[in-house]
């Protein structure tokens, strides 16, 4: 059932019957959808999926050669093959405001934020755009993880919890809390009066410190405000059902999977993402399946390293090898994503032709920390104006060729960007105005991304 299908809503038709007779009802409030679920029923859904892949990749096995229409997969990216005209590898992009830093890419790739000693986080891709779709959805957006490090942060740089556990996060998004719904109100009501209470202090508070102080006590109130209309939205959905899920579908989410599974453990993260789409309870979601300081070590194919240590090659070739079958391992469960996406429908088709989904790492060269040319792939959300079926190679033009027989000089490229024009913000810009944001910036972007447009 999709959330939207709402049960409890009556037709503006509805007739009584009776006596042989049919009398039309008067506009009834169990008429009227709320103003959320008019909107979304008339327009298109617009969803996006983040996913980082932390530590890099082999990018003397991951790099693609060709640019345009006519380019070979590389020996990393052959899972993706039979997903050709629904993706975009995207090469030579990068953020100026992390190269040469060793640590803090994952917290860089959708903020932009500057690294550094006065280094300030700020508002994260993900959630900009999930101030846009925020009112549609019961959730505004789900932050995954398996660790439990997010991805996300809101306006004030301040870090959004992540789930790490499969069957946490069906219960979270299907499943009635405990104690009924009159339980959870008086909970939320119990939270705004606390809220009520802080932002009655800060006003006092406000009047009699500096204005140092005062800046700082705003950057808190916003994150205060941003609880209080998270609650406020909590408590308008609570009289609307949460969607049934086919019992079959639930018991593929509903369970808790061992991470020395990886695989499955990745799969039944991105079948509860389809399973949120699919049922619209939230249409924004990211997943970080590691941290730069690990990443998962893959024992269903005798990988016992973890990515951090595996990308710490030396050149050595049995490790660049381990290295590549992880990347490639990787790319194969993106694989499997985007074709649950492209097999699960909705109303407006399938999934995956209003979801864009972006993968890729805020590192290309784990052995020094390179973070430029970081690999990046772009699939679906062909209904959101998003064209594929080319590799686009920011470096083109900018240098004089690819040669992966040079380790050491492609290491270069993945080091130092040879676009310094490409900036990874560029294709964060251009997702969020697919996705309805109203800006024409975002962080450290400079254009948006015409080529991946229709």
């Amino acid at each position: 059932m999709n959330i939207r299908r709402q049960k409890w809503l009556l037709s503006r038709r509805h007739l009584l019957r009776g006596m042989g007779a049919t009398i039309a009802l008067p506009m009834l409030d169990a008429m009227r959808p709320m103003k959320a679920f008019a909107e979304a029923m008339i327009a298109t859904p617009k969803r996006s999926i983040f996913i980082y892949l932390p530590n890099g990749v082999n990018t003397l096995d991951y790099q693609i050669l060709q640019s345009g229409k006519e380019y070979q997969f590389s020996k990393c990216l052959k899972p993706l093959e039979a997903c050709r005209d629904v993706i975009t590898p995207v090469s030579g992009l990068h953020h100026p405001n992390a190269i040469g830093h060793h640590h803090g890419c994952q917290q860089v790739w959708l903020t932009g934020a500057k690294l550094g000693p006065s280094a300030k986080l700020s508002i994260s891709i993900d959630q900009l755009i999930a101030e846009k779709t925020a009112p549609l959805t019961r959730f505004s957006s789900l932050q995954l993880s398996n660790t439990g490090r997010t991805l996300s942060y809101n306006a004030d740089g301040i870090a959004l919890p992540a789930e790490r556990k499969p069957g946490e996060v069906f219960s979270r998004l299907f499943v009635d809390p405990e104690g009924g719904i009159e339980k959870e109100r008086r909970a939320l009501k119990l939270t705004g009066s606390v809220l009520d209470a802080v932002l009655d202090e800060a006003k006092t508070l406000k009047k009699a410190i500096g204005s140092e102080d005062r800046t700082r006590l705003d950057q808190y109130l916003t994150s205060v405000r941003e609880v209080e209309i998270r609650t406020e939205r909590a408590d308008k959905w609570l009289d609307i059902p949460r969607p049934e899920i086919d019992p079959a579908k639930s018991r593929k989410v509903n369970r808790d999977v061992s991470q020395q599974n990886v695989g499955e453990y990745f799969r039944t993260m991105y079948d509860l993402m389809v399973l949120a789409f699919e049922t619209d309870m939230t249409r924004v979601a990211t997943f970080s399946s590691g941290d730069e300081g690990k990443g998962l070590a893959i024992p269903e194919i005798q990988i016992n390293q973890t990515r951090h240590a595996l990308s710490h090659h030396n050149g050595d070739p049995e490790q660049l090898r381990r290295l590549t079958e992880s990347d490639a391992f990787n790319f194969q469960q993106l694989a499997y994503l985007i074709k649950r996406l492209q097999n699960t429908e909705d109303e407006h088709g399938k999934l995956l032709d209003t979801t864009m989904v972006l993968y890729g790492s805020g590192m290309a060269y784990g052995h020094s920390h390179g973070n430029a040319n970081i690999p990046t792939i772009l699939a679906g959300g062909s209904a959101l104006g998003i064209n594929h079926g080319q590799h686009i190679d920011f470096n083109e033009g900018h240098f004089d060729g690819y040669d992966i027989s040079d380790a050491k000089k492609h290491y270069g490229i993945c080091s130092r960007p040879v676009n310094s024009e490409a900036h990874f913000s560029n294709l964060l810009l251009t997702m969020a105005q697919k996705m309805g944001v109203e800006t024409d910036r975002f962080a450290d972007s400079n254009n948006t991304i015409s080529q991946i447009l229709s």
